[in-house]
């Protein structure tokens, strides 16, 4: 039974005095009540005093006694020596006392209320390990802590090291057997066939069957999607779809799942029956539901490819077609002039226009007008319109392969999806298509779509529902309900009796009263005085005006002025910075390592497993590799065993993923938070969120276009989030540069460091009503810097409300009714959204455009209304606000700058071909970013108490401006050295340098 899962200093570390405690500790553990001296007074000989003392206070602290009463600490031994009013030298008496000892154990534990581990404890510790096992993935050496805090909560003395890790190898390897043979019992022989052939390899093929399955498409072509739908089909037909496992605990099955997805073939093969089969099974549920996504995906860029090429070849024959049809229009400019001439009988002007300009040319001219003109249309519907062809190749297998359901508003759009698919199915039951439904059409379509009374053109039609799809799909109107990314958000919400227990606890967490007439009431009483504020100060803001335009009133702001900057500021940039020690990028991801320990985050995919040599070494390399976009035989070293090709190409495999670079980053962002100088730059409740745009020219599906960021390529963007201590939460990759407002939530609800964000800056490109309103029911100030200020409308919730100076400014009026009306829904959402039942960005498509759930949409954006109110209101009025936000902002610009700096390799462009990959590499970036910032500023704090002492304390204002976003000083290229001095892995600091004499040695350089 494998028990390797402690590492040697855990197990050290187990059950004794790891370091002297502190100060802190020793008044807290180590005093000794007036019990506990009543209980030591019966003990007559001062060694057997002291000895019982010692006993007691280690029970107290470390939960168990020493093997060897008096290896304690001499602090330990002198704190209870003083207060026993006993020679400290006593203690070693009790060394030769070992039935004493047993004694004293048993009195001890009597006397603190503890209980012995005992067969009835080892039962009950059981039955609570299975519980932790079921619902949870914590890894081993995670749960030895959890199951060592657990005895110790409950007053029991702790077993053995090698006892307790056993138990917990024991109870994982039950519960995964168990887990194993109930999913394998759940395949019938057929099912059980099927399975096993994913792991063979197919005569005159070189890739099994599972490999071929589990490699997603990266092509956006018709026959790459007609592909991708025979690969659903291929993993139907393996026949497990249905076999139920919603009773089996989720975690768990997403961790076999995850197994299968990045083992290879002959790692499953060597499993045991039960265990291959369990995981396979898993593994083919969760592969259909991302291979939907897949097709969902390419669905999606295929449409848009189609109208970016079909607008762009409309715009070439318009350019070709311009000359004829100047000459046309210039032609009926003159009829029409002849026509006007009051000086022309109007009996005559018909006869005269013919006269002079012809009959024919003029039919020519009006039919050349007819043909070239653009007629008022939706521009996707022309677009499109020569793309029945493309659409065909892939048409049949998308009606017949995914199953769409939709929201109430989207029946008519199903209704006519049901018609094209008995359409397709042909036979007697084939419909006529004067009977398609017409309601899906809009205006922009039906010219096409109905080109005459009756008539119906069958590849417009199609084309249209086509487009229609796409953009419901979108919105989530449209949903998959075997899909991960496009299902439907609405069946995660709470509702029924899950809401009424939940209704009074989110309230209360949310601090939102139930009574919508409440928060109605506190809003309006909000906005007058924020009106009433801003108003009386109007006159006094010199930046600030309210001018007519197009006769409305409108709000004008003038530009912040530079913030002052002192010589003497400048100059204590310029000394920290070059104080600075140089490093290396290799050697500061190792140092970073050896203070926080964030390679101990990287755990194995298939969990369990005994750690491997020199790991955090081979940790360090593989995130450099992926950061500096320079691939693992950049860094690879054939003399170092850790450093070795194939081994970083294993550790990549099986360590590097979301979840480990999550806990690891998380590790750097707490360790940054915890230095005094990160504390003086923010408390870690402020954010920004802004992208950084990465060309993709690798062919993937999930790379969009934007010739402004990505030229003729295609691209993503990484949309990340920096806190005011200038660290790296959260990211998330996004194809192409889909608005900003979709993800910004997410960011916030997903995030999983100590920081808690209650404030959030963005750019224009984040903002929307909807996110306003969301934000405000979260408990978040949502604090965007709008670049189009005067085309901002100003919100009332009263029209009889009077504003004085600004009453006109604010003439909108808010519908309170709505919000009135569905307050219950929107805390229900709300709570739903805190409580992770539902993806925040599901939400926001399916909430954004006043999208529906059930009005839902309408009445959040109403709500957003009225905080972008108040946002504006205080923006215009508070000159400090306006620049905290700028300030913000400009942390998060001076990460994406460095960052670049480190993604220097492969000209800086992304090539990973699956999202998957790309989420890795931009979170190895990420990290890497982060540990540079907690270096940076490690060493700054260090060299500005150093100038401190010297030179005076700096102005607390001035420390709040210095910046760790530098990179100067770093290595980036080059050959990479990971060795480390043992001091500096021992936790010491590196020299730093003179700036004087640097100076002077770059004086020597001209």
């Amino acid at each position: 039974m494998p028990v390797e899962f402690l590492s040697d200093e855990q197990a050290a570390r187990f059950g004794c005095y790891a370091d002297e405690p502190s100060p802190e500790q020793l008044a807290r553990f180590f005093y000794l009540s007036a019990a506990d001296g009543h209980l030591l007074a019966a003990r007559r000989r001062p060694a057997n005093k002291l000895g019982c003392a010692v006993q007691l206070c280690t029970l107290r602290f470390l939960g168990t006694f020493l093997t060897d009463p008096l290896r304690v600490p001499a602090a330990v031994v002198q704190t209870l020596a003083e207060q026993l009013h006993l020679p400290a030298d006593a203690l070693a008496a009790y060394r030769t006392r070992p039935n004493t000892w047993y004694d004293h154990q048993a009195r001890i534990v009597a006397h603190l209320g503890y209980t012995p581990f005992d067969g009835r404890q080892a039962f009950r510790l059981t039955r609570w390990l299975y519980a932790q096992v079921l619902t949870s993935t914590v890894r081993p050496s995670v749960l030895f802590d959890l199951t060592t805090a657990h005895l110790v909560a409950q007053r029991v003395v702790l077993p053995g090291v090698s006892l307790l890790a056993r138990l917990i190898a024991r109870v994982r390897e039950r519960t995964g057997r168990h887990l194993y043979r109930q999913l394998r019992t759940r395949l019938n022989p057929p099912q059980q066939a099927a399975l096993e052939t994913l792991l063979t390899v197919p005569a005159g093929e070189r890739l099994t069957h599972l490999e071929r399955l589990r490699t997603p498409p990266t092509r956006v072509s018709a026959p790459a999607l007609a592909a991708a739908l025979r690969r659903v089909d291929e993993i139907r037909a393996l026949g497990v779809s249905a076999v139920p496992v919603a009773d089996l605990p989720e975690a768990r099955l997403a961790r076999l799942a995850r197994h299968a997805q990045v083992a290879w073939a002959q790692t499953l093969v060597r499993m045991g029956e039960e265990r291959r089969l369990a995981t396979l099974l898993v593994f083919a549920q969760t592969l259909e539901r991302t291979a939907t996504d897949d097709v969902l995906d390419l669905f999606d860029s295929l449409l848009t490819s189609l109208a970016l090429r079909g607008e762009t070849k409309r715009r070439r024959e318009r350019l070709r077609s311009l000359k004829d049809l100047d000459q046309a229009a210039l032609l009926l400019q003159q009829a029409v002039e002849l026509l006007l001439d009051e000086a022309v009988p109007a009996g005559q002007v018909r006869q005269q226009v013919f006269d002079r300009l012809g009959q024919e040319p003029l039919r020519a001219a009006a039919a050349t007008v007819q043909e070239l003109a653009s007629p008022p249309e939706d521009p996707l519907a022309e677009a499109l319109s020569g793309s029945y062809a493309t659409v065909r190749r892939f048409l049949p297998a998308l009606l017949a392969g995914i199953a769409f359901e939709g929201t109430p508003t989207a029946k008519p759009l199903l209704e006519a999806w049901a018609f094209l698919q008995r359409q397709e199915a042909g036979g007697r039951g084939r419909p006529k298509w004067s009977a398609a439904p017409r309601t899906v059409v809009p205006k922009g379509w039906a010219r096409r779509v109905f080109p005459a009374k009756g008539a119906v053109n069958p590849q417009a039609y199609t084309l249209c529902v086509l487009e229609r799809l796409q953009q419901a799909v979108r919105r989530r109107d449209v949903f998959v309900p075997t899909s991960d990314r496009h299902a439907d958000p609405r069946a995660e919400l709470l509702r029924g009796a899950a809401w009424e227990a939940a209704r009074d606890s989110v309230a209360r967490a949310l601090d939102r009263s139930l009574n919508p007439a409440v928060e109605l009431a506190r809003l309006g009483q909000l906005l007058r005085t924020a009106y009433a504020e801003v108003g009386e100060h109007l006159a006094q803001k010199t930046a600030l005006q309210v001018v007519e335009q197009d006769g409305q009133p409108v709000v004008t702001l003038s530009a912040l002025p530079a913030q002052d900057k002192s010589d003497l500021l400048a100059h204590v940039r310029q000394q920290l910075a070059a104080a600075l020690p140089q490093v290396e990028v290799a050697a500061l991801l190792r140092e970073v390592d050896a203070f926080t320990g964030f390679a101990a985050a990287f755990t194995h995919v298939a969990d369990g497993q005994p750690a491997a040599a020199d790991l955090p070494l081979s940790i360090c390399a593989v995130l450099l590799a992926q950061a500096c976009n320079l691939g693992l035989k950049t860094v690879a070293r054939a003399d170092v065993p850790a450093l070795t090709l194939a081994r970083l190409a294993w550790v990549q495999q099986n360590y590097l993923r979301a979840e480990t670079l999550t806990a690891a980053n998380a590790r750097l962002v707490d360790a940054q938070a915890g230095l005094p100088l990160a504390q003086a730059w923010g408390g870690g409740e402020v954010a920004s969120a802004d992208g950084m745009r990465f060309v993709v020219p690798v062919r993937t599906l999930h790379a969009g276009w934007n010739r402004k960021y990505f030229g003729s390529q295609r691209g993503v963007t990484y949309y990340n989030f920096t806190s005011d201590q200038f660290t790296g939460f959260h990211g998330i990759v996004i194809p192409g540069t889909l608005r900003d407002s979709l993800f910004i939530l997410a960011g916030l609800l997903e995030q999983q460091t100590r920081l808690d964000p209650k404030e959030i800056m963005a750019d224009t490109h984040g903002y929307s009503d909807v996110v306003f309103g969301l934000f405000s029911l979260l408990g978040y100030r949502f604090s965007p810097r709008l670049a189009d200020l005067a085309d901002q409308r100003f919100w009332r919730l009263e029209k009889a409300d009077d504003y004085g100076p600004l009453n006109e400014l604010g003439r909108h009026v808010v519908n309170a009714r709505l919000i009135h009306d569905h307050w219950d829904d929107m805390l229900r959402l709300a709570g739903s959204l805190k409580l992770g039942k539902v993806k925040a960005t599901a939400v926001m498509r399916t909430l954004q455009r006043a999208g529906s759930l059930s009005g839902l949409g309408r009445a959040v954006a109403e709500l957003g209304r009225v905080e972008k109110t108040l946002y504006l209101l205080a923006y215009v009025q508070d000159e400090a606000y306006r620049r905290r936000i700028l300030v913000q902002l400009n942390r998060g610009e001076g990460r994406h700058a460095v960052a670049r700096a480190v993604f220097h390799g492969k000209k800086g462009e992304l090539r990973q071909r699956y999202r998957e990959g790309m989420e890795d590499q931009l979170g190895s970036l990420g990290l890497v970013v982060n540990a540079l910032v907690l270096w940076n500023t490690r060493y700054l704090q260090h060299a500005l108490e150093r100038w401190q002492q010297t030179e005076g304390v700096l102005n607390p204002d001035d420390v709040a401006r210095l910046s760790p976003l530098l990179h100067e000083h770093v290595n980036m290229l080059g050959r990479y050295d990971f060795s480390l001095p043992e001091d500096i892995a021992a936790g010491e600091m590196r020299p730093l340098r003179n700036p004087a004499s640097w100076e002077e040695r770059l004086a020597e350089f001209p």
